[in-house]
């Protein structure tokens, strides 16, 4: 489940459920903390949208006659130029850290592989061999999953 908080009246709730034979986004609208309006949109393969729920949302702003029109332009415009937050962008960031403030190839591998422990937890293993492997080859398979992460 995922909010947009349009302004200070508006948010939006969203969520992402399975069908019989695919998925579908449903939407519910509140205004000052009221449920107001609520739709769903089905796909049957991937969406093609700028971000996740953006769809389902233009959907239920379009025909809910809970808003004024300044409030549902005010929400289009919200929902047209909303930005997906980048959610690895800090690990990439602090990782790269490593490459400043270390001095050699095995310290700055050690810092990224900390950093990526930190950030990630259990989301990240490495191979059994890992600690055998030559400096030069972690540091290339270290650098390849982070530029992954964009």
């Amino acid at each position: 489940m995922k909010s947009f908080k349009v302004n200070d009246r508006i948010e939006i709730e969203c969520e992402w459920k399975k069908t019989r034979i695919a998925f579908k986004h449903t939407a519910v609208l509140y205004v000052n903390g009221r449920r107001t309006d609520e739709t769903k949109v089905c796909y049957l393969n991937r969406t093609w949208e700028s971000y996740e729920f953006q769809s389902v949302m233009q959907s239920l702003v379009e025909k809910t006659k809970a808003l004024s029109n300044s409030e549902k332009e005010e929400a289009q415009a919200f929902i047209k130029n909303y930005k997906e937050e980048d959610a690895f962008k800090s690990l990439r960031m602090v990782a790269a850290f490593g490459d400043i403030l270390c001095d050699t190839p095995k310290e700055k591998n050690d810092w990224k592989v900390r950093m990526m422990k930190a950030s990630l937890g259990e989301g990240v293993s490495f191979p059994d061999d890992w600690d055998t492997l030559p400096e030069e080859e972690r540091t290339r398979r270290l650098n390849g999953a982070l530029d992954a992460l964009k």
